[in-house]
């Protein structure tokens, strides 16, 4: 059975983004160090227009062959002109405002999000990365197999939580913490069955 992982980059305390939404000062610690895990561990995060600038098409998917985001997320790139994203791998977008997919290679999800994940865990292939959104994340929290949280040295104070939900309390059990110069922690956690 697949996975979904929800990969994401996170403040220490909690936060994926601002209020707004916007992330891009995690990028500010991005080093060559931090760049070289992330290539070398998970490759296929890295979006296909990143890859193809610095001429990492070649990169073979190591854990992920799917990948699902919310609308806000996926807005990023729309905005950038950019309609498939993760051409690199399947790619799913949900939202109930998109009723027809820009690009014929992204599934819009405007039903019931969970089912269509568990269907998706169901059948053969590597794992499914959440790339993002807090709302998303909330309604597939008991979808959630797996946590890789890289935690940035910044606190936040406020902004969009990692979890787009009530309060709940789910149990997560660490599997390993990795640190880097610039001060970034990469931490995964399994779910506690």
């Amino acid at each position: 059975m697949r996975k979904l992982t929800y990969f994401a980059a996170v403040s220490i305390d909690g936060f994926i983004g601002a209020p707004g939404g916007e992330a891009g000062f995690f990028t500010d610690y991005v080093d060559e160090e931090y760049f070289e895990f992330l290539k070398a561990e998970f490759p296929e995060t890295l979006p296909t227009a990143g890859r193809r600038a610095l001429g990492l098409d070649d990169l073979e998917n190591k854990e992920f062959d799917t990948v699902i985001q919310g609308r806000a997320s996926y807005d990023l790139a729309l905005a950038e002109g950019v309609t498939s994203p993760y051409a690199h791998m399947r790619q799913l977008v949900a939202s109930r405002s998109i009723g027809t997919s820009p690009d014929p290679s992204v599934e819009i999800v405007s039903g019931d999000l969970a089912e269509r994940i568990r269907a998706l865990k169901r059948e053969d292939g590597m794992g499914v990365y959440l790339c993002g959104g807090s709302d998303v994340a909330g309604q597939l929290l008991d979808e959630i197999d797996e946590l890789v949280l890289k935690t940035y040295p910044v606190v936040l104070g406020s902004g969009m939580p990692m979890f787009g939900s009530e309060f709940r309390l789910t149990e997560f059990v660490p599997d390993s913490v990795r640190a880097f110069g610039n001060g970034v922690l990469v931490r995964r956690y399994s779910r506690k069955r």
